[in-house]
């Protein structure tokens, strides 16, 4: 059984996906062990709470110094000992002392097809805003194993997504979420539980 703890900052839609998938038998051998959320005001922390998912907050506000927030967050996920953390729109950038821990152990679900429009500065709505600015056809989103960098971990999983006429940066996040996001961070989960993530010369594939 994977055990699997949940790091979001707002609203939690992917944290949602994840559950439902988890209900629909669509991903299996896997334990929502807990969510944790910078912001107390998460909705991610409700939708915890109505599905008996323990939810905690850990936020900056609360400590005196970063060392001091981060050694907390750390705490934080060490407690319930998971076998893999998901960051699902977590907007911190992860403790090396987190990345090193559990290295190969930590995916991130990005919105967009990287190496495009990622790394600093590119989150949520912004992504979208420039991925419509510079007039490209096709979007997406990635799964990548996180490491001590933004966005540079090695890729595990891709899906592209049209971009329409007309399309608005909040259309389009809206489509990126339904056609990719909802669907290949559930699916990295249910491989990474079912042992079907093969590497092969440093890159990572999963298996059908």
């Amino acid at each position: 059984m994977l055990n699997v703890v949940v790091l979001v900052s707002g609203g939690g839609t992917n944290l949602q996906a994840i559950i439902d998938a988890v209900k629909d038998g669509k991903i299996t051998n896997t334990k929502l062990c807990g969510v944790i959320s910078n912001k107390p005001d998460a909705y991610a922390l409700i939708r915890a709470e109505q599905n008996g998912i323990p939810g905690v907050c850990v936020s900056r506000k609360a400590y005196e110094t970063r060392a001091e927030f981060e050694d907390a967050l750390l705490a934080a996920v060490d407690k319930f000992n998971p076998d893999l953390v998901v960051l699902a729109g977590f907007l911190v950038i992860l403790p090396e002392k987190m990345t090193e821990k559990y290295s190969h152990r930590i995916i991130n679900i990005h919105p967009s097809l990287i190496p495009s429009f990622c790394g600093d500065g590119y989150y949520g709505l912004h992504v979208h805003e420039k991925v419509l600015a510079r007039g490209v056809k096709v979007t997406g989103a990635t799964v990548h194993f996180v490491d001590a960098g933004t966005d540079t971990g090695p890729i595990l999983l891709q899906k592209a997504v049209d971009i329409l006429p007309g399309d608005t940066p909040e259309v389009l996040q809206r489509r990126v979420m339904e056609q990719a996001e909802w669907i290949i961070l559930p699916k990295a989960i249910n491989a990474i539980a079912n042992n079907r993530v093969k590497e092969v010369g440093g890159a990572f594939f999963v298996e059908e």
